[in-house]
């Protein structure tokens, strides 16, 4: 099968890539490899993925209708994972412009290039931050999100309604992943696993907001590879069962689909720490500081549709998991 990739130069998009390439499947990576954040390393994950049978590499902005046209209309690929975005919370509150860029206008070209080569199914990358203001948890896929507390979350909340619009329009068939604090090897030096664990084993002190007083739904990045081919193997039907009287967000009578992927499982920010802590062998200076602006005080996903409906079961401990992330980084970076 054909499929394309798009951010593969990316955390998440890498690993989809090798995922898609060890089981048989001819990938189309997409990357405009920005430099928001260090460049040698998107460039590094693509090398490992530039050497393997049945991948092809595109540099190509998102934002470019013509390049992004032509792309779909020259590789024809049967389904897409649209992992490229613009990312960072706390980002998109200095330049918001690159969201409207890269995360709207790029998305539609998505989903036009989607419509014009007739793709079986578009998986793309929603996120957690969509929930915003709601405080009832687990997070349901099911409960309205209309409150969101970024520019990011609100670019992230306009793609799903992009999205149902062609499902609805065109018949498209397309499934929307809401991805829950990611981890692992190769991941974002913005986010906090690389932030602290390079600190602590430099003894600079980290930044812990909210006073320590957060809990995440950490996913380790195979847990979350897993599910994202799982859910493109699985193309988006409409529910026969959905009703516009008592409208279910997550589903249609469309072929669209809403999930949350994330581990269901949140975890005390200073039981995090202390994860990387026994990783790196190091105490951890702390500067303890107030809660930031667009950040939300839990993370915790309901997963129960994407159990029943993919087989979609995490099984990574964070101590495993952010062990793995530390031997990792002390490898390529040689410490």
């Amino acid at each position: 099968m054909r499929i394309l990739v798009t951010g593969a130069a990316g955390f998440i998009g890498f690993h989809t890539a090798k995922l898609l390439l060890a089981r048989g499947d001819e990938v189309v990576g997409l990357d405009n490899l920005n430099d928001y954040y260090d460049v040698s390393l998107k460039e590094a994950r693509l090398a490992q993925l530039e050497g393997e049978p049945g991948f092809t590499f595109h540099k190509l902005d998102l934002a470019d209708r013509q390049g992004m046209a032509t792309l779909f209309s020259e590789a024809r690929p049967q389904r897409v994972i649209h992992l490229a975005a613009q990312a960072g919370v706390r980002h998109s509150l200095k330049d918001p412009h690159a969201y409207a860029q890269s995360n709207l206008l790029g998305f539609l070209n998505v989903l036009e290039g989607c419509r014009q080569a007739a793709v079986e199914h578009l998986v793309f990358a929603s996120s957690s931050s969509v929930y915003g203001g709601n405080t009832k948890t687990p997070f349901s896929v099911h409960d309205p999100v209309d409150h969101p507390l970024s520019l990011y979350a609100a670019t992230k909340q306009s793609n799903e309604l992009m999205a149902h619009s062609y499902a609805h329009l065109y018949g498209l068939p397309v499934t929307g992943l809401r991805f829950f604090t990611v981890y692992g090897p190769w991941g974002r030096p913005d986010m906090s696993p690389f932030i602290f664990t390079k600190r602590i084993l430099e003894g600079q002190p980290i930044e812990v907001f909210n006073n320590g007083e957060h809990a995440r739904d950490f996913t380790y990045i195979d847990d979350i590879v897993d599910g994202v081919v799982r859910s493109v193997d699985r193309i988006a039907t409409p529910d026969t069962g959905w009703s516009g009287d008592a409208p279910d967000p997550a589903t249609s009578s469309a072929p669209y689909r809403l999930y949350n992927i994330g581990n269901n499982s949140p975890v005390p920010l200073m039981d995090y720490i202390a994860c990387i802590e026994n990783a790196t062998g190091k105490q951890a200076i702390k500067e303890f500081l107030p809660m930031q602006p667009g950040d939300v005080h839990t993370t915790y996903a309901d997963i129960d549709d994407l159990q029943r409906d993919i087989g979609f079961r995490p099984d990574t401990p964070l101590e495993i998991g952010m062990a793995r992330f530390v031997a990792w980084y002390r490898e390529y970076y040689g410490i």
